[in-house]
């Protein structure tokens, strides 16, 4: 279609402005129910503590269970990347973690056409690399044409080709004015524009921008427009940020004047959970992440301060291969849904930083429907009979079989949630009871990583989460033309195909929110109740515990820190 980019520069639709959630005929998105801007600030979140003053210098000691392996932001998939990540970058917009609006960082105002697929920023001309370059539209366009289309030369993968899927290009009228441009609706963009998750848009000074993969791994070549820089990157053991003189650029919404209070942040990597805790309580460490649910009470009864915030996206799931025996039996699907009980695993494997899943999608996530009523209920007589009338009869060792075949389900999880594990064994404890063999590996993440390049041939069930305060989450998961993260093919067994691909990507095609709503409610019910594509778990949680002299620690919309705010009234 060569006439598409002629056909968008000609176009003249109306425009909308920001702010663009301003009422209920707006074009609100992103409305985060009930969940915390969790900072160890006052109650308006907007302030140190309470008759307290922040404190500028020190340095704050702080522990992770995983560790980084790339200093390069727009690379890095796990949670301790991302969080750097998030340091040394800034984006061009700001989701608040309460109310889901996107409001300015980078960009002061934007706007965007009626098909939603041309959206204009209008940059700050203030900011500058950490090397002294310029952020202008240019800088825009370097980052998201790498970001999105790789470059093999340098062995830059492209990164953020899902996330901005129909990228054409960034054009720069003028050098403070940045027109990204798709080739389909991408309604989820101006979320995207503020994403702090995996692989996550951070921009990068021209500079990076030209230097290989291999370069990329010295961390004095990482140069973004943060508040903090490298100093240093130990792989598996630590990475060190230091204070960026001159910043002053925070998202307007964090009320942040100038520089960050801290003059370093260390982030240790300790995996082992009871040297995490062992440390803060000796004093070794200021605060740790990945705090354990059986040290959180301890530790707060030692003095220590739980802070958390749930995970928005979707929640920890068991994605099933459709394309695989035997999950590609709906009834098997059906019955793993309904087979376990999930009081259980709320009253003895999670803490109230966390709650269990009753939708694949996280209750902080506008359009959440619950099903805990329907397809989620814990029915295990129910789900003996779908295995009865479908032919999987008990085995001599209670375990059903058909056509000579076991039920048995080989799982692939993560271990670098500390709720993972114990929550997988206590569904796999209640399956065994209906017939069905749960066979668990749960790994770190890069053994994960490895094994899921399999995952089609040898793996039932990969159980994951993906962070994304946004509806849309769905589609970049599910829909057989992005993630495909079910293995959906024309060939599985009772499967539209087509259905799904449409059902998903209406979530693409408007900021409308009362047909957004419509359109998460028709996703969640196709892939919970009508297909059993997933079996939703339990809603993360990021928990930290940390010192009483610690403060303004901030977890942003997809529950990731940032310490521009945070400081310490103890040397």
């Amino acid at each position: 279609m060569s006439d598409l980019r002629t056909v968008i520069e000609n176009a003249s639709p109306a425009r909308r402005r920001w702010p663009w959630i301003a009422g209920a005929a707006s074009a609100a998105v992103l409305l985060a129910v009930g969940v915390g801007f969790a900072v160890t600030r006052d109650s308006d979140g907007n302030g140190a503590a309470a008759g307290d003053t922040p404190v500028r210098g020190g340095t704050l000691e702080f522990a992770l269970i995983d560790y980084q392996r790339s200093p390069d932001p727009q690379w890095g998939t796990n949670y301790a990347e991302s969080l750097i990540g998030n340091n040394i970058t800034d984006k061009l917009t700001w989701q608040d973690p309460q109310t889901g609006e996107i409001t300015p960082w980078l960009a002061e105002s934007w706007t965007y056409n009626t098909e939603l697929t041309e959206f204009t920023f209008k940059l700050r001309k203030d900011v500058t690399f950490s090397d002294g370059a310029p952020f202008d539209s240019a800088a825009v366009k370097a980052n998201f044409d790498q970001y999105v289309r790789g470059d093999e030369k340098l062995g830059i993968n492209p990164n953020g080709a899902t996330l901005l899927s129909g990228y054409i290009e960034t054009a720069t009228p003028d050098p403070y004015t940045a027109v990204v441009r798709f080739a389909k609706p991408l309604a989820s963009f101006l979320q995207a524009s503020s994403f702090t998750a995996n692989a996550q848009p951070g921009f990068l000074s021209p500079a990076t921008l030209k230097l290989s993969a291999e370069e990329r791994s010295d961390p004095k070549k990482i140069i973004g427009t943060g508040p903090f820089v490298y100093e240093s990157w130990q792989e598996q053991v630590k990475t060190v940020l230091v204070k960026r003189p001159g910043y002053h650029w925070s998202p307007p919404a964090l009320k942040h004047d100038g520089e960050a209070y801290l003059d370093k942040v260390v982030f240790n990597t300790i995996p082992e959970a009871s040297v995490r805790t062992g440390s803060l309580a000796s004093g070794t460490i200021d605060a740790t992440l990945d705090v354990g649910t059986t040290d959180e009470a301890p530790l707060k009864a030692q003095g220590f301060e739980i802070i958390s915030r749930g995970v928005s996206g979707t929640a920890i799931l068991f994605n099933f291969n459709t394309s695989l025996f035997p999950t590609n039996d709906i009834a098997v699907r059906k019955a793993i849904q309904r087979g376990w009980d999930r009081s259980a695993v709320e009253k003895t494997v999670l803490t109230d930083s966390y709650s269990i899943a009753t939708s694949v999608l996280h209750r902080s996530v506008s359009g959440y429907v619950d099903h805990s009523g329907s397809a989620l209920r814990f029915d295990p007589d129910g789900a003996k009979k779908l295995l009865d009338d479908a032919g999987w009869a008990p085995g001599a060792d209670g375990i059903r079989v058909k056509d000579g075949k076991r039920l048995e389900v080989k799982l692939l999880g993560i271990s670098n949630l500390v709720v993972n594990k114990p929550a997988y064994e206590s569904v796999q404890q209640d399956l065994k009871k209906i017939g069905v063999d749960l066979r668990l590996t749960v790994v770190p993440i890069p053994d994960y990583a490895a094994a899921i390049a399999k995952a089609t041939t040898d793996w039932n069930v990969t159980a994951s989460n993906r962070s994304r305060n946004d509806p849309a989450v769905l589609n970049l998961q599910y829909s057989p033309k992005v993630g495909n993260v079910t293995y959906l093919a024309e060939a599985s067994t009772g499967i539209d195909v087509a259905e799904v691909t449409d059902t998903l990507g209406k979530l693409e095609s408007t900021l409308d929110p009362a047909r957004r709503k419509e359109y998460a409610k028709a996703a969640q019910d196709l892939l919970i109740e009508k297909y059993a594509l997933v079996n939703p778990i339990y809603n993360p949680s990021q928990v930290i515990a940390h010192a009483p002299y610690v403060h303004g620690i901030i977890f942003d919309a997809q529950s990731r820190n940032h310490f521009v705010d945070a400081w310490k009234n103890k040397g």
